[in-house]
């Protein structure tokens, strides 16, 4: 039997096949030996990626220390100079958890949230958010308070960034080390209590673990609940669609997708319809999708470069960003029915995310938090990685910089507008340079690191080594699978 098909085969050593990680290894006493045997006793490649992950994510938590200690509340820009900005003490009083309003019913006052009538984030965020204020001392200084209220949600986020390394070790069964990118990710350490984005993260790679499981029911629940907490879940449905479609295993696209949509419901419709005065959609729940589509060109877009160095507003920046979005789906569905082989739910996953990433009028920092396991899993090299996340550690620092430079009046200290779009222009080309890279993979299936062994696709659940039912282009002519056989791009390994 080969070890493609043994089911208690070793997981796979990144030392022995990715030369980075190979050196990287040297730090720890090298490689492992052709005869070690891992995983036997307590210390399970699990186990140790979860408790890098949490490591990381405290010395995150490290970083923003100086804010902590009074960049968040003293001096205009010194939260900017020190890159240590966060969302969550500031919307803490901003957002009226200070005074107890209840997200979605109470009106916030003007005076309190600047003009913002209601919160602007999805119903299950909102419900995050206020559970963080339940847990938050209500005595003491405001001050106190919001720094209660940061370590609160720090410690549930915490919670979260161990979710997100144990689903992604295990949704590829034998490749339990390529979570390591995720769980040493610069970007994900810096990034991650900035907002509240690894609830939505946390709930996505779930449902990504639960479909690698072939539990399309599990998974579409998951990823319904990842969708009221942030939109972009929700475009994973079209990846599988795609998927299922080529594959013949459209009944468990349609159980995730029912799934998916009952919890959506479930969770948003309590909040969304009011029976007071007449049935009606209630404003508080709209307020995320209309602050979504009436804000202006803003941080870290390609619009805000273009607007930037025209002059141009570009009040017309949803048609043209829903037109890119567009072309950007009808590549990925090419791709996903053309390719000469079946591509991999992670690597199309990866393409949609960024591609709306890349066409959205805004790209707040923490953003990259959305691709980072999407990364991992594929495309699990860690040069390609670094070289993303060195791109994504640049913009992190240059909107900080910017922002003390528009913050500290005639002083101008910081990065200037030119820098600050050299830095957009560097992550939007680090973004596709790793979106280049998934795409050729998948049109040369044998350049893809986890297709090298002769696996198909370990995250597919029904997906994986199923037969073609439905292609197109050059597809057609391409060999085939017969019954359950792989086609042999893989190293055989006897």
């Amino acid at each position: 039997m080969s070890v493609r098909e043994d089911p208690q085969a070793q997981p796979v050593r990144p030392t022995s096949e990715d030369p980075v990680a190979a050196a990287g290894s040297e730090l720890i006493g090298g490689p492992a030996g052709r005869r070690a045997l891992l995983g036997t006793g307590w210390w399970t490649p699990v186990r140790i990626v979860a408790i890098v992950a949490i490591g990381m994510f405290a010395l995150g938590m490290a970083q923003k220390l100086p804010c902590y200690d009074g960049g968040w509340f003293y001096g205009a820009t010194a939260q900017y100079t020190h890159a240590c900005y966060s969302d969550i003490p500031h919307l803490y009083n901003g957002r009226g958890f200070a005074i107890d309003l209840v997200p979605y019913f109470d009106r916030i006052p003007d005076s309190v949230s600047g003009g913002m009538q209601y919160l602007e984030y999805p119903v299950l965020t909102g419900l995050f958010m206020e559970v963080a204020s339940w847990m938050t001392p209500h005595g003491g200084s405001i001050q106190d308070r919001e720094q209660i209220y940061w370590l609160v949600n720090a410690g549930m986020l915490m919670v979260c960034t161990a979710v997100i390394a144990v689903c992604v070790a295990r949704t590829h069964r034998r490749r339990p080390w390529d979570a390591l990118l995720v769980a040493l990710a610069p970007a994900f350490a810096l990034t991650a209590t900035i907002n509240w984005d690894l609830f939505a993260v946390a709930l996505t790679a779930a449902a990504l673990l639960m479909w690698s499981r072939s539990r399309p029911l599990a998974a579409g629940v998951l990823l319904g609940l990842a969708t009221a907490a942030k939109l972009y879940p929700g475009l994973l449905l079209g990846p599988l669609l795609l998927l299922c479609l080529r594959a013949g295993r459209l009944r468990a696209f349609w159980t995730a997708a029912g799934g998916a949509l009952a919890a959506w419901l479930v969770v948003n419709l309590p909040v969304m319809v009011s029976t007071q005065g007449g049935l009606h959609i209630r404003d508080g729940w709209k307020t995320f999708y209309t602050f979504s589509q009436e804000r202006p060109v803003d941080f870290g877009s390609l619009w805000l470069i273009i607007s930037q160095r025209t002059g141009n507003p570009l009040e017309d920046v949803n048609t043209y960003g829903t037109v890119l979005m567009v072309l950007a789906c009808v590549g990925v569905a090419a791709l996903a029915l053309c390719a000469p082989r079946r591509p991999r739910l992670a690597q199309l996953s990866f393409l949609i995310v960024a591609a709306f990433v890349l066409t959205n009028k805004v790209y707040s920092p923490q953003y990259v938090l959305w691709l980072i396991p999407l990364a991992a899993l594929a495309r699990p090299r860690w040069r390609d990685f670094l070289v993303w996340q060195a791109c994504e550690v640049m913009y992190f620092l240059g909107i900080w910089m910017y922002l003390a430079y528009t913050g500290s009046g005639d002083q101008h200290r910081g990065l200037p507008a030119e820098g600050y779009q050299l830095a957009i222009a560097v992550h939007l080309l680090g973004t596709l340079y790793l979106c280049a890279l998934i795409v050729r993979d998948a049109l040369v299936p044998e350049r893809d690191p986890v297709r090298q062994d002769g696996s198909d696709d370990p995250g597919g659940g029904v997906l994986d080594r199923a037969p073609d039912a439905f292609v197109l282009g050059e597809a057609r002519r391409a060999s085939r699978y017969e019954g359950a056989a792989l086609v042999d791009w893989g190293v055989h390994r006897e």
